[in-house]
């Protein structure tokens, strides 16, 4: 632990803002990241008497007998939980970067008012838990803009602070069937029920968590007071289905799975290649992409079949398309499929998994990828900033931290705690970096 303040950086945009964070699992954190990756001093706030489930792992001790399974050493460095398996999750490694952490009971009376000590320098909060847990710690915007007239608070509750599912508590997956996307994303015919899971409501809420804290210190510059700012995150969502909202609004049409195909271009498919798990998509807009396909394919006289003529018969007769195609693309690489046809003029690109991804050379030429020490995760590489600046370069200039890794540097610096206070805190269970042993 250290007693200075740990970023070395003072030209980013967001230098002298400090944040407290509350969040949770996934969107909440990656939101909080968005603002410590441009300069702001993210306080995560975090106590070693209570583990949140799902943000430093599934439990704070996993039985090593579960990295056997993948549902279980999931996210763990060499699927070894370690001696303290909450700095080594991948999820919360990825998504707390450039953040501080540091620990208090908060179910406590002086823990209580470490926390208002800590509102009274701080800008703002960000926390996304369900309603009734902030309320159970006092935490309301009365309390906190009481403490700091200028405070910006962001709240993002699964479904919003009040409604009749104010208090459901959720992951994404479930959001996201609130907002209607399971039923896209499936395949023709296929049961929702296996549906691919995916989260993108996640990342796009904690994107549009942070957007709302920047626009709550906008409100501050020009009003010099304070906001409460609510970003559903279920909510957030639903914006980036709104094509569908307003076909049904216009048309009176409910649209189910559609796989990869399109509602008007065909072919319009990931087609398999060679290898194990190996595709490529690819899409025809038009009749001369149809016909430069049908060349790069050897196969001219296809593009006069009678079935595939123009884009009506192609779309009608896509079943039929797509087991030609296929037989095509099988024997090759997708690469080399992607390629040929982008020389071609036919839209195609290779389906990347995560080890293609990482390889490719389009974004190892643009450095998005960057290389993060842990202290007790070895060496990786993680996804660099969101954006970029012109003028401003943006290494990721720390590790996520671990638990209350910056204790001394919030209590004696920040809050002006002296060190027989930090001590006496220490042995009443306020501050430490492992959590207690009675925790699950």
């Amino acid at each position: 632990m250290t007693t200075t303040a740990p970023r070395p950086r003072t030209d980013l945009p967001l230098e002298g803002v400090r944040i407290l964070d509350l969040t949770v699992v996934w969107a909440g954190p990656y939101g909080a990241m968005q603002l410590a990756d441009w300069g702001a001093e993210v306080i995560r706030i975090e106590s070693i008497n209570h583990f949140a489930n799902n943000t430093r792992g599934q439990m704070a001790r996993p039985p090593k007998a579960m990295m056997a399974l993948r549902a279980g050493g999931m996210g763990y460095l060499h699927n070894d939980p370690g001696e303290r398996p909450w700095n080594r999750y991948s999820t919360f490694n990825a998504s707390s970067r450039n953040k501080l952490s540091m620990t208090v009971d908060m179910t406590r009376p002086e823990g209580q008012e470490i926390f208002n000590r800590l509102v009274r320098v701080s800008d703002g909060l960000v926390e996304n838990n369900v309603p009734v847990s902030m309320d159970r710690l006092g935490i309301t915007w009365e309390r906190l803009s009481a403490l700091n007239p200028r405070f910006v608070m962001v709240r993002q509750p699964a479904f919003g602070l009040d409604g009749p599912y104010q208090e459901y508590r959720t992951w994404g997956n479930h959001m996201e069937a609130i907002a209607g996307h399971p039923l896209l994303r499936g395949y023709p015919g296929q049961d929702v029920s296996q549906s691919p899971s995916g989260v993108p409501s996640d990342a796009a809420g904690g994107v549009g968590g942070a957007m709302a804290f920047l626009m709550g210190l906008r409100y501050r510059k020009r009003t010099g007071q304070g906001v409460m700012i609510e970003v559903a995150t279920a909510e957030n969502f639903v914006p980036f289905l709104g094509d569908y909202i307003m076909d049904y609004t216009m048309n009176d049409r409910v649209s189910i799975q559609q796989g990869n195909q399109h509602f008007a271009w065909a072919p319009h498919q990931a087609y398999p290649c060679q290898g194990d798990d190996k595709w490529v998509a690819i899409v025809c807009r038009d009749d001369a992409e149809w016909q430069q396909l049908c060349t790069v394919m050897a196969v001219p006289d296809l593009a006069q079949d009678t079935r595939f003529r123009d884009s009506l018969s192609r779309w009608n007769n896509r079943d039929a398309l797509d087991q030609i195609i296929a037989q095509w693309t099988r024997p090759q690489g997708a690469s080399d499929v992607m390629h040929r046809l982008q020389a071609a003029g036919v839209p195609a690109g290779a389906v990347m998994n995560e080890a293609d991804a990482l390889a490719d050379p389009q974004l190892r030429a643009r450095g998005l990828f960057q290389t993060v020490t842990h202290p007790e995760a070895e060496t990786q590489e993680q996804v660099g900033p969101l954006f970029r600046m012109g003028k401003t370069t943006n290494p990721i200039w720390r590790h996520a931290p671990r638990l209350g890794e910056d204790n001394e540097y919030i209590y004696k610096k920040v809050l002006g705690y002296s060190d027989a206070e930090y001590h006496r805190l220490e042995g009443e269970g306020h501050i430490g970096m492992d959590y207690d042993p009675s925790v699950p």
